[in-house]
């Protein structure tokens, strides 16, 4: 029993350390960004969310993966996009690496586990809204993460229009 405590004390421990050294981290995506008005496809699997689901038929996880773009606040782009760099600023996981007139990448890290997931936002003018998608490099499952963030980064934007 005392060495079944150890050695998963031990393991827990080896977990903590390979986390904080960034070994779950990933490798940056290098195919980001919008081409011929499109974000990359969401993963195959279930760790990613987007917007732009229907733009990739085949996508073996479309239900799963589809999320509603942001609205424009007061039909406005600049003051949206504005709005939304503020929102990802105040959220200490996400840190922001590219920012355009219309498209920022930034990147979440978990808290303990230090994973990182993949955030794009794309001012898209045909559709007048902001297409968003949010991926998970490591794993195949996200457990709904993406999802939740997103959500939670869209209330935050949102209010945003109500102040």
């Amino acid at each position: 029993m005392k060495l079944t405590l150890y050695v998963l004390c031990a393991l827990l421990a080896s977990v903590l350390v390979a986390a904080r050294l960034g070994l779950f981290a990933g490798q940056p995506p290098s195919d980001l960004g919008v081409v011929e008005g499109r974000l990359k496809p969401p993963s195959a699997t279930r760790n990613s969310v987007s917007s732009q689901v229907h733009l990739h038929p085949g996508h073996g996880q479309t239900e799963y993966a589809r999320i509603a773009p942001l609205a424009l606040l007061d039909h406005d782009p600049t003051a949206s996009m504005q709005a939304l760099v503020s929102v990802l600023a105040g959220r200490p996981e996400i840190h922001l690496v590219r920012r355009e007139h219309d498209y920022l990448y930034a990147q979440a890290t978990t808290r303990w586990l230090r994973f990182v997931d993949d955030l794009e936002f794309w001012l898209d003018p045909q559709a007048g809204a902001i297409q968003v998608r949010s991926a998970s490099r490591l794993g195949r499952e996200d457990f709904g993460v993406n999802r939740q963030r997103l959500e939670s980064i869209r209330a935050a934007y949102q209010a945003r229009a109500r102040n």
